[in-house]
């Protein structure tokens, strides 16, 4: 079994690399590395993993349509895996008591727990900003690993 705090030391072994997989429109499996990392939800606090999405990419069009992902870490032998349903709150996405700063903050605060540092965090938010990112709120459903 795994809990939170062993996905948070986990992805901390790899700076927050991890596969996310969501299903096509078809039910075939879509799969794509991101960085992810444990913080808790800007809404409520409940401790949640989040990963940051292009405004363009087809993964959000299928977190859109589905809802649900599954995120898995891993580190030689030892994975954590999350499967759970999915907040999406960005320029797109708009998310109650979110506003547009707030959300700049909670982008900041994925990649941070992510393990990402930044130099120029005007610069970071711009960057968000033109691509049109949003934040991916996976709520921890269903842990597994080894």
């Amino acid at each position: 079994m795994t809990d939170l705090d062993q996905v948070r030391a986990l992805a901390a072994t790899e700076t927050g690399l991890c596969v996310v997989s969501t299903t096509r429109s078809d039910g075939s499996p879509h799969a794509t590395v991101v960085n992810a990392g444990v913080l808790p939800h800007p809404a409520n606090g409940v401790e949640i993993v989040g990963f940051v999405v292009r405004g363009d990419a087809r993964k959000l069009e299928h977190l859109r349509r589905a809802g649900r992902c599954a995120v898995t870490f891993r580190r030689a032998w030892s994975w954590a895996g999350v499967e759970g349903t999915v907040d999406i709150a960005g320029p797109d996405d708009e998310f109650p008591g979110l506003d547009r700063q707030a959300i700049s903050r909670l982008l900041r605060d994925i990649f941070s727990a992510a393990g990402g540092t930044h130099d120029d965090w005007d610069e970071y938010d711009r960057v968000m900003r033109e691509e049109r990112r949003a934040a991916m709120l996976v709520y921890p459903e269903r842990l597994s690993g080894r």
